[in-house]
C-alpha cells in the first residue's frame, strides 16, 4: 500500500518501487497474491483503464489502515533507537 500512497500503478510500477524504497524484490506470484488479500480487505481496487495493464489505488479505508501501520512501526522504530542508545 505504500507504493500506491504517492499515486495509482500497475503491478509491474509496484513491483520496481518497492524494490527501490524497500530492498525488497518480489516475485509476481507474491505480488499479485498481496493485491488480492489488499483487495478483499478493500484497501486497493482497480483503476480503469485503457491499457492492458491493470493500475490500481488505495482506497481511503486503505489509506486510514497504511497510516495505523505505519505508526505502530514508527514507535517500534523509536523504542529500539532509545534502547540501542542505552546498550
Amino acid at each position: 500500500m505504500a507504493s500506491l500512497a504517492e499515486g495509482d500503478k500497475h503491478g509491474y510500477a509496484m513491483m520496481l518501487d518497492i524494490e527501490a524504497f524497500a530492498g525488497v524484490k518480489l516475485g509476481p506470484g507474491t505480488l499479485y497474491g498481496a493485491i488480492t488479500r489488499l483487495e478483499q480487505q478493500a484497501w486497493i481496487k482497480p483503476v480503469n483503464s485503457t491499457d492492458r495493464r491493470r493500475p490500481y489505488t488505495i482506497t481511503p479505508a486503505g489509506r486510514g489502515h497504511l497510516q495505523e501501520e505505519l505508526a505502530a512501526l514508527n514507535q517500534v522504530v523509536k523504542t529500539g533507537l532509545t534502547r540501542l542508545r542505552h546498550a
